[in-house]
């Protein structure tokens, strides 16, 4: 995060990152609220814009040129068109220029465009109604990468997740109402076109005045020069977000995210009136559901990742995704024949309410699935090139979007029917989410951290700030179970590599998990010096790549509960590269099913007993403050653990 004290009105102290209890307490402070509103503003009124001219040209309007099967279609391509020309060029403006007054800019280019909009909404001009959309999408394509930019630079990396989560809540909440007042308001006999056009400008001013208020951002990097070329600058945006293989394949995951969904919103009216039996009424409410399950499973995100960034949360949302897509199908696949029904008649029969709840459903674990992506994306992107790599994901989601659209409709054009095409689509999300699990292991082992600190053990950790979110250093903690390096996991915003003992590498599923994890196997000097050589001179080449590295120094195992000795090697590397050490224990994990406890055959054994001591013990991790390397001595690194243990 940026020291966002400059952009505060003098006087004012900004406050701190981690003041507010909660993601809706950022609603009161002047680095979100703001820009909340703006975005907020800006989507209500793309979407009451679309729907609105999209219900006249259908219902209200004979246009020859433009019939209106393909009206809908038509307005839909203009807008998304910029974000595939120009998303380049905008992801650089986003870079080079004072962020705050790129957004201010874009809401006067608003103001104009509705302007111009109103006198077609009054005149019934389709043409000018239709430039008008290409030139909103030009306007959302600027605004675009300087919204995602905006929150890494004024929010903590405590507050990215819950801020995330507000802004996509907000987002589909502006999207809904801005399409049932759009379609509410232009439906007014004689003056439906007036008010919209009112509106129009009305929610343009409103957007400008909240956006006066956001802090004053700077530049990222004001001497870029700007490559005017779309193609080119696109072509090179990709390059840039495939130079961070994480970063590249969560946009790919997004973009994914866009392709479901987009699916979903484009059949809503066939699937309610061919599948349902339901007329406009019954389409519409599929949307509010939708909605409302995306901004939960989006505000779900900051309770379920204790206020990290917690991309374990990933692949539980996509086997949801997966879940009740799939149960949709089998849904609605046999409904009975019938009348053309209202919404209470639809909301009468048991038989919809099902197909109500995986719909609710499947869009809740979509939210829970693209908070944290985005969330990494902002957290991981270099703060000079991260309105870019933004940039490169509209291009991406626009590009997943249009592709979703010409399968679905080739395959209605084969004989699929709305609910197959739906089952299609949850069995594809099953194959990717898989896919880009396993070429990104980080999000299936921070699942599995995930879900062991959630529904086998009580997780505490205390003094979790004292993790550096960037930056190398040496994460020192006692050794006490085979699962001490997943718990360290949980803890950590950060990815960890680990120094391991080579022996826990041959355990059947574990192993598999720490070789996943590109753990370091390291063996005693005594035993293969060669291979404690090449431990610690991989160790140095992660602190030196700016990762963190944890090292549990007692060398094993501990088989009595106790703290053991400390062995040099943690010495050895700090002389090769001097970086701060976070002293940490894990506490009250000794006696566990995954633990040594008992003697079997005169040896320590573990792993015996599943149930040894229930489900949903607690168990902790004290975090201590960070030590200079030129402060650590073995001893002294020794009694600190020991101290946080107990």
């Amino acid at each position: 995060m940026r020291d966002f004290d400059q952009a505060w009105p003098e006087g004012q102290q900004a406050p701190a990152a981690d003041a507010h209890p909660n993601q809706f307490a950022l609603l009161r402070q002047r680095r979100f609220a703001p820009f909340f509103w703006t975005q907020f503003a800006g989507a209500a009124n793309d979407n009451l814009f679309k729907f609105a001219f999209t219900v006249m040209v259908t219902y209200q309007l004979s246009v020859g040129w433009l019939p209106p099967a393909l009206a809908g279609l038509v307005i839909g391509a203009l807008f998304i068109l910029p974000f595939v020309l120009f998303s380049a060029t905008s992801g650089q403006l986003s870079d080079k220029y004072n962020k705050t007054r790129l957004m201010r800019f874009t809401k006067d280019l608003e103001i104009a465009i509705m302007l111009i909009a109103a006198w077609g909404f009054v005149m019934g001009q389709v043409a000018v109604l239709l430039g008008c959309i290409f030139l909103m999408g030009l306007q959302s394509t600027i605004f675009g990468p300087v919204k995602y930019a905006y929150l890494p630079e004024v929010l903590g990396e405590r507050e990215l997740t819950g801020g995330n989560g507000m802004i996509e809540m907000g987002t589909f909440v502006a999207i809904l109402l801005g399409n049932v007042v759009g379609g509410l308001v232009v439906a007014m006999p004689e003056v439906g076109h007036q008010n919209v056009a009112i509106a129009c400008v009305a929610l343009a001013i409103v957007g400008r005045v909240t956006a006066a208020r956001i802090p004053m951002v700077p530049a990222a990097d004001p001497t870029l020069k700007i490559n005017w070329n779309p193609f080119t600058e696109t072509w090179r945006n990709l390059k840039l977000a495939h130079g961070n293989i994480v970063v590249f394949r969560s946009l790919l995951g997004i973009s994914w995210m866009w392709f479901f969904g987009a699916v979903f919103l484009s059949q809503f009216p066939s699937f309610a009136k061919e599948v349902l039996h339901g007329n406009e009424q019954v389409a519409s409410f599929l949307l509010v559901v939708f909605s409302i399950g995306i901004g939960t499973g989006s505000l779900l995100c900051e309770l379920m990742s204790r206020r990290h960034v917690e991309i374990g949360l990933v692949p539980l949302g996509a086997i949801g995704m997966s879940v009740f897509a799939i149960d949709l199908y089998f849904a609605s696949r046999s409904l009975p024949d019938a009348e053309l029904m209202g919404l209470a008649a639809f909301l009468a029969q048991s038989a919809h309410w099902r197909i109500m709840a995986d719909l609710l459903l499947l869009s809740l674990f979509a939210g829970l699935y693209s908070v944290p992506m985005y969330a990494l994306i902002q957290l991981r992107s270099p703060a000079t090139h991260r309105a870019r790599i933004i940039a490169a994901n509209n291009i991406l989601n626009a590009i997943f979007m249009v592709v979703s659209s010409i399968l679905a409709g080739a395959m209605l054009a084969l004989g699929f029917s709305v609910p197959q095409v739906f089952l299609a689509v949850g069995l594809a999300n099953a194959v990717v989410g898989a896919y880009i699990f396993l070429l990104v292991p980080e999000y299936l082992l921070r699942f599995i951290a995930w879900v062991l600190t959630h529904f086998i053990y009580r997780f505490k950790i205390q003094g979790d700030e004292h993790i550096p979110t960037q930056g190398p250093a040496i994460l020192a903690c006692n050794h006490v179970s085979f699962i001490d390096p997943v718990l360290l996991m949980a803890a950590s915003p950060r990815p960890i590599r680990f120094i391991m003992d080579h022996r826990i590498f041959k355990l059947p599923v574990l192993g598999w998990l720490f070789k996943l994890a590109k753990a370091i196997p390291i063996a005693p000097k005594s035993e293969d010096p060669q291979a404690y050589e090449a431990a610690l001179k991989a160790a140095v080449e992660v602190l030196r790549d700016g990762e963190l590295l944890a090292i549990f120094p007692e060398g094993g195992i501990t088989r009595d509960g106790t703290l053991q000795e400390f062995k040099g090697g943690i010495m050895k590397i700090l002389e090769q590269q001097p970086v701060p050490v976070i002293p940490m224990a894990l506490t009250n994990l000794w006696g566990s099913y995954f633990s040594r406890v008992e003697l079997v055959g005169g040896k320590p054994t573990a792993m015996s007993k599943p149930f040894r001591r229930g489900l949903f013990n607690r168990v902790g991790l004290n975090v201590g403050a960070s030590m200079a390397a030129e402060e650590v001595q073995l001893e002294g690194l020794r009694e600190q653990v020991a101290l946080l243990a107990g």
